[in-house]
């Protein structure tokens, strides 16, 4: 999965709350009870020596507890950004337009558990007509990904936006302007045409949308999928999005 932005690690950030709160309580007992302070820190660092695994124990069950706490609200945010999600009507659509059940990606064209994940999203719309796919373009990996997000979204009005999508994330060339052309016209499209459409700012606008909805369900990286409440961040194969879509399936 690739990762918008790096950040300190979740464990040594938790370390770090918990001396502070453990040097607190310790400050709080000695002004209330100075005498007897002494002997019971003795009596805790005694213990905490010989069994340094409570320590790790007792991180584990916080970081586990925030885990479930950020599923939860993420899982909110889900509930209140569906029509987002579902209904933009910027965002490409494919599979039955139709289906029951919508998967929505957050994808980079340059990301390669995108280009992985690829092949089974498409195999997946062959194998469930139930499927239909929302695509959110979510460029993190730089101006080229934005360059091709933009020529992807411009290629909807040509009518050729699953076969240029497709050939873009089966491409290892660098996602310069020559070489996402060159792309476009083996699928059919206009070259020159895209390469006006997708000069309009409106793409910047709805790639801004996208950034902002991700930031909003915690998506910070790619790929991302979700299906109704339940999202699944990181490359998913074509066993594990039939998968999600079961449970999707089981839900209603």
């Amino acid at each position: 999965m690739r990762m918008e932005n790096t950040s300190m690690p979740v464990v040594l950030a938790t370390l770090v709350v918990f001396l502070v709160g453990c040097s607190t309580t310790g400050k709080e007992t000695q002004s209330a009870s100075a005498p007897s302070q002494e002997p019971t820190d003795a009596i805790i660092e005694r213990y905490i020596r010989a069994h340094p695994e409570v320590i790790e124990q007792s991180l584990q069950g916080l970081l586990a507890k925030r885990e479930a706490e950020l599923k939860e609200r993420h899982k909110a945010a889900l509930a209140t950004k569906q029509n987002e999600l579902l209904h933009d009507p910027a965002s490409p659509v494919s599979g039955n337009p139709k289906g029951e059940i919508t998967l929505v990606e957050f994808y980079d064209y340059r990301c390669g558990f995108c280009k992985k994940a690829a092949s089974a999203v498409t195999e997946l719309q062959k194998v469930d007509p139930r499927v239909r796919v929302v695509y959110k373009d979510f460029p993190i990996l730089g101006e080229p990904s934005e360059l091709a997000a933009k020529a992807a979204l411009a290629s909807q009005a040509q009518g050729k936006h699953q076969a240029f999508h497709e050939a873009l994330l089966a491409s290892h060339a660098d996602m310069t302007k020559e070489a996402i052309l060159k792309i476009a016209v083996k699928v059919g499209l206009d070259a020159k045409r895209l390469e006006t459409d997708m000069a309009n700012p409106k793409w910047q606008a709805v790639i801004e949308k996208n950034r902002t909805l991700a930031h909003e369900l915690g998506i910070s990286g790619t790929p991302g999928f979700i299906v109704g409440n339940e999202l699944v961040a990181g490359w998913l194969d074509l066993k594990g999005l039939k998968e999600l879509i079961a449970r999707a399936g089981h839900g209603r």
